[in-house]
């Protein structure tokens, strides 16, 4: 009987997979315990075993393209076996096609769409803002049963980031209001209806908002389109450019009045621009980025007109920029879409405050050359920032910390992950129970682990429980930085490079080998006092490397 193998979750965070490799090919024998793929995950590419024997009978992702976790990989059966229904899905919907018949049967008879009235135009709450996903009708301009011409100001609405005023886009009668001043609905639902007075629209809100089908009947921007004659080959190019504006029946573009203004400031013909706002109405950024494409033949005819012009009065030579603006893209690797994804869920959920202080870093450069002087022994000055941290952690248990809902939660153990560097981005190794180590045995792990990381040979165990983090771009040259937690820690330290600059010791001005660290914080649990406190046990640490080996 044939098996369906799935796109495996190989790593905690993992949502989609890519097939870098295929070790079986479709007619191959697969015993149990056989590699059949190599799949690349967020965080690394492993190997992908079966767990049955047969024949390989289909493949249902491609060398090198991705598909999401639980979708169908491939299929391993009897040789010569019939597996079409499978790869259809056929076999899943006959299981349910009995119980589903009869209220498939009902739905398809109530969901005949409800016809809306031509000139009635149902107004959602809009997207003002890249983040929005809810609104608040913070004042409302316009009364139901007032006139409404396009460009009217119809409401005030309170987005994520700034109360905006909200503009019609129609002339009619405002026929409803489905939020009153003060309330919230999420973006796309219902807020108003502009239509011809005295039209009865009752139903038809009833049914939008019930979310049951409903079918215009042609507008006049519809028809218009219709209309539109077809430009033949010679003006392609003028066709394509006029295509994309939305123009009324009444001949008018849609564009709000900042983006009118602005055009007519810059000289900027409306109805050459692409609209990318509702409806295909031009805003302020489709002005402000838009790049005049002069078709050839319109150069060549404005090209006499402007010669004798030019032989009347010289103009001033006029540098005109030359060369090709050119763009590629480049598939974002599952890496990079993970370090996106959680990288701006820690951004912009945890509330992130930042310590800087300056280290003396003469004591710990001495140190270093001391230990290093031992045969076979070789400590970075990343492996004694490592054990220092783990080592005020001890002390400083509240940075120790990850946020929940429900609690913080205390982590008895100190896990720190050291961010590495690879080709398609980072990734966080973590050293278990650091604390415990000794200078020599973080800088063998860490040199480990960094270069099984660059290899991509990494498993997902050793990338998982930190419980604070460590990055270091000193050894880049970089003086200070500031990083973005690496949840569900409550802490991550930015490490800079060691520097040599004037320093006042015992009333004397005299050089001095300094480091500057920043300490970035979940303002949910660690308080500025808290992560202040860490900072100076941090400090003490290295500025008297002996303290570590007590």
């Amino acid at each position: 009987m044939a098996e369906i193998i799935k796109m495996p979750r190989l790593s905690d965070t993992m949502t989609e997979g890519v097939v870098a490799q295929w070790l079986k090919k479709v007619g191959d024998k697969v015993e149990e315990g056989d590699i059949l793929a190599e799949i690349e995950t967020d965080k690394a590419t492993m190997e992908f075993e079966s767990f049955y024997e047969g024949t390989l009978l289909y493949v249902g992702v491609p060398e090198g393209e991705g598909a999401p976790v639980d979708s169908l990989l491939a299929i391993i059966g009897d040789e010569g076996e019939d597996v079409s229904s499978l790869i259809n899905g056929e076999g899943a919907a006959e299981e349910t096609t009995e119980t589903k018949e009869e209220p498939k049967a009902e739905e398809t008879k109530e969901a005949a769409p409800v016809e809306i009235p031509a000139n009635v135009e149902f107004i959602t709450m809009p997207r003002l803002s890249d983040t929005m996903t809810e609104g608040t009708v913070a004042n409302w301009l316009k009364e139901v049963g007032d006139k409404v011409e396009e460009g009217d100001i119809l409401a005030e609405i309170e987005t994520d980031k700034a109360t905006m005023e909200f503009e019609s886009f129609y002339e009619g009668t405002l026929l409803y209001v489905g939020l009153n001043a003060g309330e919230s609905a999420e973006v796309d639902s219902l807020l108003a209806v502009i239509g011809e007075d005295g039209t009865d629209i009752s139903s038809i809100v009833e049914k939008f908002k019930k979310g049951e089908a409903l079918e215009s009947t042609p507008h006049n921007s519809d028809v218009k389109e219709a209309e539109m004659p077809k430009a033949d080959n010679s003006k392609k190019e003028e066709t394509v450019m006029v295509d994309t504006v939305v123009v009324e029946s009444n001949g008018r573009i849609k564009a709000s009045p900042l983006a009118k203004k602005i055009a007519k400031e810059k000289g900027i013909n409306l109805a050459k621009v692409n609209g990318t706002g509702d409806h295909g109405r031009i805003v302020r950024r489709d002005v402000e980025n838009y790049t005049e494409e002069a078709p050839v033949a319109a150069l060549a005819q404005e090209a006499p007109k402007a010669a004798p012009v030019a032989a009347s009065a010289p103009a001033a030579p006029v540098y005109v920029p030359t060369g090709e603006e050119q763009q590629e893209e480049v598939k974002n690797s599952q890496m990079r879409k993970t370090i996106a994804r959680r990288l701006s869920e820690s951004k912009f959920t945890a509330p992130h405050y930042y310590l800087t202080i300056d280290i003396d870093m003469d004591n710990a450069i001495t140190s270093r050359k001391a230990i290093n002087a031992i045969p076979d022994t070789k400590v970075s000055f990343n492996d004694m920032v490592v054990k220092a941290s783990a080592m005020a952690l001890r002390k400083h248990p509240q940075v120790n910390t990850q946020w929940t809902d429900a609690a913080t939660v205390y982590n008895k153990h100190i896990n720190i992950g050291v961010a590495v560097a690879v080709a398609d981005g980072l990734v966080v190794p973590v050293l278990k129970f650091t604390d415990n180590m000794t200078m020599t045995q973080i800088g063998a792990d860490v040199k480990d682990k960094a270069v099984r990381a660059k290899s991509k040979k990494l498993t997902p165990a050793e990338m998982e429980g930190s419980t604070f983090t460590v990055s270091n771009l000193g050894m880049f040259g970089i003086r200070e930085f500031t990083s973005i937690i690496n949840q569900p820690n409550s802490a991550i330290l930015s490490v800079g490079a060691i520097v040599q600059k004037p320093v006042v010791k015992d009333g004397q001005i005299v050089v001095g080998n300094v480091m500057t660290v920043t300490l970035a914080c979940d303002h949910r649990t660690v308080d500025g006092a808290t992560g202040a406190a860490f900072l100076q046990t941090f400090k003490q640490y290295l500025e008297n490397p002996v303290t570590m080996l007590a």
